[in-house]
């Protein structure tokens, strides 16, 4: 405790000797005092967090791009709930998922793992022959965020979309940390809104009698959303399933991880949010230039309003996101929970009817992207930069922005150090995770990244992405026949990724790359052959000298 001789401390400098510098120095004093209570108000206020582990809600949209919240500058698409989020919390304008697309960026979350040394580096079905196969599976010896938590005493539960592997395999989440899952394990299931089942732990529920298949098309008549719905929701089964882990684990300490699956396509979200936005979006001509009903051309199901019906789907989620924050004030969790709100990925990508994008969605209408360059599936800002919210009261400020570049990795090491967690068996934090402990970032005091960010990934021909600094580093088609040379970026002044630097800077472009060799893997699974063959070299070399 610091103790303050409030009698003697003006007589540093009297009033006598020098009466204006005494004013001075005892409004100085003041200040200092001050100051140095709200830094110790601060610290005291994080040190009982830390005392008492704070519960964890962290809610993960499904292809949310950066620009589709009101808080990030969307204009057209509700999303009170996430806005009044970001007032009572801070908003990072920075923040990268783990990959391009779903499966992989689930893994890396998962796992603390960067893509380059992560076990699932792409989206791949379990080739177990099923209708329904679920996704290439993480192993047993992957060490997931819940299992660490689960050891300082968490109750941890999952509802939504898992998509790292089927159930009764070493890659279900009832095997890597979770006391309980409800939702989509596969994520080829998710496809549709009105499936034929949800997975309940390891066992298949049955949740509609006529269940709605999430890819059809309709080249002539009308289009009608009531030919594409069925008895029950998923998304609201999902929620209600959420809600009632939280009621139930109230009075202990929980995680839960709620990877929502709006608004991945299809499209099929409640007709009450669809007529709340206006009819004119879609309709030819001014003032919205309208495209008319999307009838399936871009995979998935049609729909006679896709504009409307993509803002419904966003907001939609937001509501949602609203009935878990109102659960927490209802049973007087707030105060105690971190909750963390980000997306898997960026926005929908086009497809061959420019005039939408996959499944109809409206991406380029509603500027999803809020101004960055590429969607979903590609290594640009727009595919890999995310929107991300996170509220902790008496420990992050409200109403903040925080700057600083972090990634999902990151979350692996902020939770654990959250929850006190040193290690998990034998292994520590560090040594399981790439990622950096976020606390002072968040809490808007100065903090440093202790390694570069890194992704491989092995779709879409292959990218390899560095970020430091304010540098960028990125090489396409690195899985291809011809890969494409490396591109560079200030991100500091070029966000939009316009001017490539690499021929100005070969030096810098030739230390992040060296970076990211340093720092890999060979994932036999997930071949990258022209660099797998470089790191095979090097431990060679390693295993040589080493003798």
């Amino acid at each position: 405790m610091i103790r303050i001789d409030w009698l003697h401390a003006p007589s540093l400098l009297t009033a006598k000797e020098c009466p204006a510098m005494a004013v001075i120095a005892r409004s100085f004093f003041a200040v200092f005092v001050v100051s140095l209570f709200v830094v110790s108000q601060d610290d005291q206020c994080l040190a009982e967090a830390q005392d008492r582990p704070p519960n964890i809600v962290f809610i993960m949209a499904d292809d949310l791009g950066y620009g589709e919240l009101g808080c990030y500058g969307q204009q057209k698409i509700e999303t009170p709930n996430l806005d009044a989020l970001a007032k009572q919390g801070v908003r990072l304008t920075q923040h990268y998922c783990g990959a391009p697309v779903c499966a992989p960026s689930r893994c890396v979350l998962m796992t603390g793992r960067h893509l380059a040394k992560a076990e699932v580096r792409n989206n791949r079905d379990s080739g177990n022959g099923r209708i329904f196969p679920g996704q290439f599976p993480l192993t047993d010896e992957a060490v997931t965020i819940a299992e660490v938590l689960k050891t300082k005493g968490y109750i941890n539960g999952a509802f939504g979309k898992w998509g790292l592997g089927p159930s009764r395999t070493s890659g279900s989440p009832i095997r890597q940390g979770f006391d309980r899952f409800y939702g989509y394990n596969g994520q080829r299931n998710a496809h549709s809104f009105y499936p034929a089942f949800l997975d309940s732990n390891e066992r298949e529920v049955r949740i509609n009698q006529y269940p709605i298949p999430g890819h059809d098309r309709k080249p002539e008549g009308s289009v009608d959303a009531d030919d594409y719905r069925a008895e029950n929701y998923a998304p609201d089964l999902i929620l209600k399933e959420a809600i009632g882990f939280i009621k139930a684990n109230k009075d202990k300490t929980f995680f839960a991880y709620l990877p929502f699956t709006e608004p991945h396509v299809a499209m099929q979200p409640p007709q009450s949010w669809i007529d709340h936005y206006p009819s004119q979006w879609d309709q030819p001509g001014e003032p919205f230039d309208g495209h008319g009903a999307y009838r399936g051309q871009n995979g998935y199901l049609p729909h006679p309003r896709p504009r409307a019906a993509y803002a419904a789907m966003i907001s939609d989620l937001d509501e949602h996101v609203g009935q878990v924050l109102q659960t927490l004030d209802e049973f007087g969790l707030t105060d105690h929970t971190i909750v963390v709100f980000t997306s898997d990925n960026g926005s929908t990508h086009e497809g061959r009817d420019p005039n939408f994008h996959i499944g109809g969605a409206a991406c380029k209408f509603f500027d999803s992207t809020g101004g960055l360059k590429g969607y979903k599936g590609s290594a640009d800002e727009g595919g890999i930069r995310v929107p991300c919210l996170v509220r902790y009261p008496g420990v992050i400020p409200a109403g903040t922005v925080c700057d600083f570049p972090s990634y999902f990795p990151d979350w692996f090491a902020t939770l654990s150090s959250l929850a006190g967690a040193d290690g998990y068996q034998d292994q520590s934090i560090a040594d399981l995770s790439d990622g950096t402990v976020l606390t002072d970032a968040l809490r808007g005091k100065d903090a440093e990244r202790q390694s570069p960010m890194i992704w491989e990934f092995t779709g879409y021909g292959g990218y390899v992405v560095v970020r430091d600094g304010k540098w960028k580093a990125i090489r396409r088609d690195v899985v291809r026949k011809n890969p494409e040379p490396w591109e560079l970026y200030d991100l500091s002044s070029d966000p939009g990724e316009t001017n490539d630097l690499a021929t100005e800077f070969p030096e810098r472009v030739q230390a992040m790359e060296q970076v990211f060799l340093d720092n890999r893997t060979i994932e036999p699974d997930f071949p990258n052959p022209l660099y797998d063959a470089q790191t095979a070299a090097k431990e060679t070399s390693g295993a040589k000298g080493s003798n």
